[in-house]
């Protein structure tokens, strides 16, 4: 059972408090509540910029009861590749082609990214591979806690655990699922739709063999399989022995409670005749088509993300892609802001961002949800729709939606680059043949020169900004848009969005320079000089503050 929340959170709002303390705290820039997906990837981004980040979390260690979400998409697999960690869960996933709408399944394998392909993997090992990486990097978990109270002031906030201690944050965030406490302390409304329809996804023994994939009934979908499996030929081959996966649908929508074997095996008969002797349950659990979104991602110093600031049905594989994308949006910007290089204003840009990604989400599951239904006019509808996406053009629309790839961040008109993701491109540079996103695996953001070396000057910037020399013989190809004209220059941000797109004029560069990365320093640790790759051969450090990596010899 969770604590019981802390009275200051009554009036629907995080407290606020003096500076009086009676209690002993521990400091962190940021504290991050759950470590779920989100809130892992959250502080990973953090600690590789040199941020004191720490997570409290409820459960006493990473394992988790059940396989929850089952794969990775991929504009997510990228943004792991961005970091250099993504060989790490493809190495013990399936490769398959995972993106589909309403039963559609949409192959992906034509698309301009290396890519082209999403991941079957368990959530419990996509957490393990995550909070192994976040261990390289130093991160505090405080285990086996929940917060029970916080309060926040003009410098911090306070937050309280159910042990009777308490942290001090510049910074606090909740990851902490769709029944978000820190979203309710905030004060942050949660509006959207209420459930008309709920399902049952279990690991459970049978007695009898359920024939394996997914079925219709009446009532909707139900499907079963085994959690171990492979993929042989593009098809699923399940184990002989081991736990059975299950998905049902419910006649009526299911309560609030936590559901019990007995609530499985009277699904199981209402839509199959049978509940398969249905025993041992590993766990269950209820999810309903209810939609919700917060009307704000962000309250002072307290900010949400994940399933804290978006809930929707599972259809698509969705919301671990949209937690673990809001973190590394959110993950530079706060980092930024901390260590004091932009200004606050720079954390807005996360709700401006993410807000109307999440929307889109939630949109397309609704959609989703209203075509599982199984009268005569819903099946005339959804094959329409089959036939409509087997048509090259809208398959690789929604392909490119359903997979994160035509994600575009409103910067403003230009370069059709401008706002969307930086395709890993095989540069050519004065020390050999370099992947772009070799570049991102530190977070630091690129100002990439194609043209004439030495041709862009970011001196007061060089100390935050990598500039980098290089050539690139390839086409500019872009999901769903097709080729667009080759760039002189393009300005990376840490997430792999591109921020500016420019000639040797530099139009715009300082502006954009100053919106994303802070007003320009007096006194740079570099030079513009020193952050190119020289043809001589020389071993070069990029300072960064508070740590420096090496980029060529």
């Amino acid at each position: 059972m969770r604590s019981v929340v802390d009275v200051r959170f009554a009036r629907g709002r995080v407290g606020r408090r003096g500076k009086e303390r009676s209690v002993a705290m521990t400091g962190h820039a940021v504290v991050i509540v759950g470590a779920g997906p989100t809130g892992l990837m959250l502080a990973g981004e953090l600690a590789l910029a040199a941020v004191d980040v720490a997570i409290v979390e409820r459960r006493a260690s990473q394992e988790l009861a059940g396989s929850r979400a089952g794969g990775l998409h991929a504009r997510t697999i990228e943004i792991l590749d961005q970091r250099g960690i993504a060989d790490r869960f493809l190495s013990e996933g399936q490769v398959a082609q995972v993106a589909g709408f309403a039963g559609v399944r949409l192959d992906i394998s034509d698309f301009p990214t290396r890519h082209n392909y999403g991941l079957g993997l368990w959530q419990n090992h996509i957490e393990r591979i995550l909070a192994g990486w976040i261990g390289e990097l130093a991160v505090l978990i405080y285990r086996g806690r929940e917060v029970t109270g916080c309060a926040q002031d003009d410098s911090g906030v306070d937050v309280e655990l159910s042990d009777g201690s308490s942290l001090r944050a510049e910074y606090l965030v909740g990851c902490d699922g769709g029944r978000s406490l820190i979203r309710k302390a905030a004060g942050i409304a949660f509006p959207g739709s209420d459930p008309t329809t709920s399902s049952l996804i279990a690991e459970v023994e049978m007695a009898e063999t359920p024939e394996w994939g997914i079925h219709r009934s009446a009532f909707g979908v139900h499907s079963f399989g085994r959690k171990e499996y492979q993929i042989v030929d593009g098809k699923i081959v399940y184990a002989d022995r081991g736990p059975v996966g299950v998905l049902v649908t419910e006649q009526h929508v299911g309560p609030a409670t936590e559901p019990t074997l007995g609530d499985l095996s009277a699904a199981l008969i209402a839509a199959c005749g049978t509940d398969y002797g249905v025993h041992s349950p590993i766990w269950i659990s209820r999810f309903t088509d209810a939609a919700r979104q917060a009307v704000a991602y962000r309250r002072g110093r307290v900010l949400i993300a994940g399933d804290a600031a978006h809930v929707h049905p599972p259809d698509g594989g969705q919301g671990l892609q949209t937690g673990v994308q809001d973190a590394v949006n959110l993950g530079w910007k706060l980092a930024q802001v901390v260590k004091g290089a932009s200004p606050e204003s720079l954390l807005d840009t996360y709700h401006t961002e993410r807000h109307p990604v999440a929307a889109r989400v939630l949109r397309n599951t609704m959609a989703s949800t209203v075509l599982r239904r199984e009268d005569d006019r819903t099946k005339a509808l959804r094959d329409t729709i089959s036939e409509l996406l087997g048509m090259d053009e809208p398959r690789k629309r929604f392909a490119a939606m359903m997979s994160g790839l035509d994600i575009r961040y409103d910067l403003g008109d230009g370069h059709p680059l401008l706002g969307r993701r930086m395709p890993d491109l095989d540069l050519i540079t004065a020390n050999g043949p370099l992947r772009l996103f070799t570049l991102l695996h530190d977070a630091v953001p690129i100002l990439l020169n194609l043209g004439e070396p030495g041709g862009l000057d970011i001196t007061p910037w060089a100390h935050r900004v990598q500039l980098i020399d290089a050539k690139y013989n390839g086409g500019w190809e872009l999901p769903v848009l097709g080729a667009v004209p080759a760039p002189n220059a393009v300005l990376i941000r840490p997430d792999g969005y591109v921020a500016w797109v420019g000639d040797r004029t530099q139009l715009g560069l300082a502006d954009a320079l100053t919106t994303w990365f802070g007003p320009p320093a007096a006194a740079p640790v570099r030079s513009s000089a020193d952050a190119q790759m020289p043809g001589n051969a020389q071993t070069f450090i990029v300072a960064i503050p508070s740590r420096s990596f090496l980029i060529g010899t």
